[in-house]
């Protein structure tokens, strides 16, 4: 019964996932705020994007298991590591961090392929995976833009 509590708080980054509008946008904004107060250091955010994948992956697959859905909205750590994803390695300046939300957030609803192919893939991987995907999709033209 811990065990799943603690999957609870995880999956839905301290209950955020229970927010009743939009909840996977409350949750990448609040990573969005986290990292424009904290401004860490890549190692910091390295280090807080394998965890929250890691942890994410295990959590989500225990609370998805306990509630009997694929892929319950509640769980929004994927939405967390995602936007994290998203901003990797980037300056973290506001500009950087907007685009990233916006592009995240864009990539993480459409779900162009292969985001939406690795969304079929059952588990807490499934769960994580496709947002990892949209994040990393959007960091890749976070990067281009700021070659232009």
């Amino acid at each position: 019964m811990k065990f799943l509590m603690l999957s609870k708080i995880i999956a839905t980054v301290f209950f955020i996932g229970y927010c009743p509008f939009a909840p996977g946008t409350v949750a990448s904004a609040f990573a969005m705020a986290l990292l424009w107060i904290f401004k860490p250091h890549d190692t910091i955010m390295l280090s807080m994007l394998l965890s929250s994948f890691i942890l994410g992956t295990i959590s989500s697959e225990k609370v998805a298991k306990h509630l009997g859905i694929k892929d319950p909205s509640c769980i929004v750590i994927d939405e967390f590591a995602g936007y994290l994803t998203a901003v990797m390695f980037l300056p973290l300046n506001l500009n950087v961090l907007i685009a990233g939300f916006v592009l995240f957030r864009f990539f993480d609803i459409i779900k162009p392929p292969p985001i939406r192919q690795a969304e079929r893939i059952d588990g807490g991987f499934g769960i994580m995976i496709d947002d990892f995907l949209a994040g990393l999709l959007s960091n890749l033209l976070i990067r281009i833009f700021l070659l232009l």
